[in-house]
């Protein structure tokens, strides 16, 4: 009986967190257990138990008397995970640009391909999946297998707020002009400029911040106009 519970409690737990991390489900938004009992058909201790994994991760919050909810991150703890996170992809594209074998260099090539289908596509949450393609590319080139799991699991959580980025205007055309001069730097084996041009690319700076600050405040709107 433990297992299916622990069973049905991983079960609601992935599904929250993938609704979460893509969107579905937005910073701020109540989660009432009982409607996720009827929703996911268990009972309250899978609930409970999928809620407290989540509260762990850092993706949703209790507050006493007032309910569960989908967790808003504060715009200082989340530039300074864009910071990190810019440091992260720096280093993997140095890497990269040292490392990278014949079969990688064209499987980022492919992946640049898919991304400006997507582009000319018009369609930002389309052309964020091949972006995220992109980018895993270019981890798994650095050949350090640590860092590569730490820069996707940042970009995982902070994966919500890079896919409304894309939703500013022009940004993903910027995106993949910037795509195209990180596979030119990785071509060539500048390591340096690799590095440098992948750092610019996720940092948040300058006019990038103000339009970064107004989406995620609609964002928040958008999830409290949710709650009951």
């Amino acid at each position: 009986m433990s297992g299916a519970k622990r069973s049905n409690a991983q079960r609601l737990k992935d599904s929250l967190e993938d609704d979460i991390i893509n969107g579905r489900r937005l910073p701020g938004e109540r989660l009432d257990p009982e409607a996720l009992g009827r929703e996911y058909q268990v009972s309250r201790t899978p609930v409970r138990e999928a809620i407290q994994q989540l509260v762990a991760s850092g993706l949703v919050t209790v507050t006493p008397k007032k309910g569960t909810f989908v967790a808003k991150i504060g715009i200082d703890q989340l530039i300074e995970m864009f910071e990190v996170m810019a440091e992260l992809e720096g280093m993997c594209g140095r890497l990269a640009a040292r490392r990278i074998t014949a079969g990688e260099l064209a499987e980022l090539r492919e992946a640049l391909g898919r991304c400006e289908a997507a582009a000319r596509g018009g369609d930002p949450d389309e052309y964020y999946y091949e972006n995220e393609g992109f980018h895993h590319a270019i981890y798994a080139a650095s050949h350090n297998g640590f860092l590569a799991e730490e820069a996707r699991q940042l970009k995982q959580r902070l994966k919500p707020y890079r896919r409304m980025q894309l939703q500013v205007r022009h940004r993903m055309g910027t995106s993949l002009d910037e795509h195209r001069r990180i596979l030119a730097a990785i071509e060539a084996g500048e390591a340096e400029q690799a590095e440098h041009i992948l750092r610019e690319h996720v940092l948040i700076q300058g006019e990038r911040f103000s339009d970064f600050v107004s989406s995620v405040r609609a964002l928040e709107r958008q999830g409290a106009s949710l709650a009951p």
